[in-house]
């Protein structure tokens, strides 16, 4: 996973510039004031700092939609270039209105890099340290902020301090990120994928991974060009393949995914269950052809997401998480299903089959950028060979077209079924199925598959696994119904181009992630941070640190930086803490953990404002209040809100769904920057806290009730959680209808 790391921490550069830029601006401003002479023009003054959060309202407008089509890369080169033409435009700076305008340009890199960082590194990231990587921004910006106040304070000890200069020094760490982002980044294979370039997006993967076998992954992220609209919950039984076949052929049952392992002549087999599952069972009574939602949840107006995504991480074995392979799946071969252990070989650049011919479905246009060969292809099974049928009118019947770890104990796989319909005609269906283990006691369970070279217990063969079944992205009912040797798979670029990106934002699952990226993203700006940094000064003041620093020999200014400076290093430690828990405890648990002490902290602050308590009995509760109201923010809610929108949203969709949720983030930012000034002339700073306090325990009832966990999961099993779980609910909606 270092080519992920290292991946990451050259992105989350232009977080370090933000965080750079956010600290120069507030110390260079002093100075600015004074050659400009606009003591008498606030208007003037607040948009100097105001241009930077205009410019990046305005460009994360356009950016999702842009990174969608022109990819995740070129828009963060963009970012690095303005970055750098504004550093340079701010050390010229003849007046005040080219200093606006360089400030506009920098705020178009802010956008960019604040909106879509997150976003690469998601898509580059596997899913046991995702979390970890996504807390790097909030970590690099931090620590941007601190340097950047460090150099400032150095030049504030000067006769005559340069503004310029200060402002200026920013075009030279934005030169060294516009190096790695030009020949060192790649492109997200997310969206190598989306537009059909598979070999370039393989080939990325074999470089972030660190192997050459990541056929399972590439698959994933082909499925990932769905948004999940059909998707439902189901319950499998897996076992060895004699005994489950026994068992079906008693039954009466032939539905069933066979599953290879590396070992030759050892197999497995996947049987649904009919009837009741158990991870459905968080959604009400799940049955093998549908689901409804009978029982929400046990806690009322809990979304059923937070309980179905919580019943994932319940039933997770404590021994698979953080684990990229699954041990009881220890390596199901290839992609590519045979009658045995034995895997036909695919030349990814001709598309043709070693030992047999067979025209590929998913061939795009010609060209080093399109892989050729079938990403699924179906073999004929034994029976079939023996009758010499087709697969339109093969048996009922139904098998594996390959299963592969997709990191988090997550297994992608695939199967063909064919049923008889009312008119007696036989219809066939191709489904996906991400299979994952039960952790949870059940009869007939245990340890089934182990590390390769130890032997299968004769006891509790078999393990039960929950399953998300959905049409594949690539499937084309269409080109079955023309009776296809294999099953029909239309090319990526092609899945991707059909249909309105817009329309497919009204789909429930979109939606109702849309609903928590947008709300977590306005809690957080309203939960009180702008305000306690703007009183972090003052309460610093009061508890004698700026005597103290006086009596060092330093200036009110220099004093006003350094005491910034000291706050912003608080925060590193905490960041770092967060990082190592963030997928280990997840989001919600962080979230749920930290905001209460947001709340007691600003309910001291409120106290602390209006009850006479003493100098000394002040400054010492305020003080902590400050400390652990910054160091709680910087763990939960300001990493984990960018790192959920990140991860919510269904591939096609989440450069757009992105873009809304940012948008959101800086019309938020600007609301409260700017009613912060008028609030405290209002109602006083305990009024403004107390409003703080009221948000947070709000954000803590929607985190609650709302925002499910996340941590460990492939993203395209994320959004297909979100599309059946947002099904269902629609579902449990028309049910008091039709029953009346």
């Amino acid at each position: 996973m270092d080519g992920a790391v290292l991946i990451a921490i050259a992105a989350t550069i232009g977080n370090l510039l933000q965080g750079w830029d956010n600290a120069t601006i507030a110390g260079a401003v002093i100075y600015i004031k004074r050659e400009f002479k606009l003591q008498t023009q606030p208007t003037i003054e607040g948009l100097i700092v105001a241009m930077s959060l205009i410019g990046a309202t305005i460009i994360t407008t356009f950016s999702g939609p842009v990174s969608d089509r022109y990819g995740r890369r070129p828009m963060l080169i963009l970012s690095s270039i303005l970055y750098f033409v504004s550093g340079v435009v701010m050390l010229w700076s003849p007046n005040v209105y080219i200093l606006l305008l360089a400030r506009l340009i920098d705020g178009f890199g802010v956008g960019l890099a604040v909106t879509l960082i997150p976003v690469y590194i998601s898509e580059t990231s596997p899913p046991e340290i995702r979390g970890q990587l996504n807390t790097l921004p909030q970590f690099s910006g931090s620590g941007g902020m601190f340097l950047s106040y460090v150099m400032v304070f150095l030049m504030s000890l000067m006769v005559n301090p340069n503004w310029r200069v200060m402002l200026g020094v920013l075009s030279i760490p934005s030169l060294v990120y516009l190096v790695l982002t030009i020949f060192f980044l790649p492109e997200s294979p997310r969206w190598l994928v989306s537009k059909g370039r598979m070999v370039e997006a393989k080939k990325v993967l074999q470089r972030l991974r660190g192997r050459d076998d990541v056929s399972g992954e590439m698959a994933l992220l082909v499925e990932g060009l769905g948004v999940g609209a059909d998707t439902s919950i189901e319950e499998y039984i897996i076992g060895p393949a004699n005994e489950i076949s026994d068992e079906q052929e008693q039954n009466g049952d032939k539905e069933q995914i066979t599953l290879y392992g590396p070992e030759e002549g050892v197999s497995w087999v996947a049987r649904p269950i009919k009837g009741q599952s158990i991870l459905g069972s968080a959604l009400g009574a799940v049955s093998r052809h549908g689901s409804s939602l009978e029982r929400p949840s046990n806690i009322p107006l809990m979304d059923p997401l937070v309980t179905l995504f919580g019943s994932v991480h319940e039933k997770l074995p404590v021994t698979e998480m953080g684990s990229m392979r699954s041990t009881l799946f220890p390596n199901f071969g290839s992609m590519f299903s045979v009658a045995g252990p034995k895997t036909d070989q695919w030349d990814e650049e001709t598309g043709h089959r070693e030992g047999n011919d067979y025209v590929s479905d998913a061939s795009g246009s010609d060209g080093e950028d399109n892989l050729q060969s079938p990403l699924l292809s179906r073999q004929a099974t034994e029976m079939e060979a023996k009758d010499n049928v087709t697969p339109h009118a093969a048996p009922e019947s139904a098998e594996a077209v390959g299963s592969m770890g997709i990191g988090g104990g997550w297994q992608l796989a695939w199967k063909w079924t064919e049923r008889e319909g009312r008119d007696g005609i036989k219809e066939g269906g191709f489904k996906r199925i991400y299979l994952h283990q039960e952790g949870v006691p059940g009869s007939k369970r245990g340890s089934l598959v182990q590390v390769p070279g130890q032997e299968v217990g004769e006891e509790n063969e078999f393990i039960q696994a929950a399953a998300l079944v959905s049409q594949p992205a690539l499937y084309s009912k269409e080109l079955v119904d023309q009776h296809p040797v294999g099953p029909a798979m239309v090319h990526p670029l092609e899945a991707v181009a059909e249909g309105s990106v817009w329309a497919d934002l009204l789909e429930p699952g979109v939606k109702q992630a849309l609903i928590v990226g947008v709300g977590i993203q306005l809690l957080q700006q309203f939960s009180g941070i702008n305000g306690v940094l703007y009183y972090t000064p003052q309460i610093l003041e009061q508890a004698g640190v700026a005597v103290l620093l006086k009596n060092l020999g330093l200036s009110s200014d220099s004093s006003s930086i350094l005491i910034s400076s000291l706050t912003t290093l608080l925060m590193l430690p905490s960041i770092g803490v967060a990082m190592r828990l963030m997928d280990i405890s997840g989001r919600r648990f962080l979230l749920l953990s930290t905001i209460p002490i947001l709340i007691c902290s600003l309910l001291v602050l409120i106290i602390a404002n209006l009850v006479e308590l003493g100098t000394v009995v002040h400054a010492v509760l305020s003080t902590i209040s400050v400390i652990a109201y910054f160091c709680c923010f910087v763990m939960g809610f300001g990493p984990i809100p960018n790192i959920l929108c990140a991860e919510i949203f269904p591939t096609r969709v989440r450069g757009v769904c992105i873009a809304i949720c940012a948008l959101v983030f800086w019309i938020g930012d600007i609301i409260v920057t700017y009613s912060l000034p008028v609030m405290l002339n209002s109602i006083g700073l305990a009024g403004v806290f107390g409003i703080y306090a009221i948000v947070c325990v709000i954000a803590f009832i929607f985190v609650f009730l709302k925002v499910p966990e996340t941590k460990g999961m492939p993203l395209e099993v994320i959004t297909e959680f979100f599309a059946v779980g947002a099904k269902q609910k629609l579902q449990a909606k028309q049910l008091p209808a039709t029953n009346g």
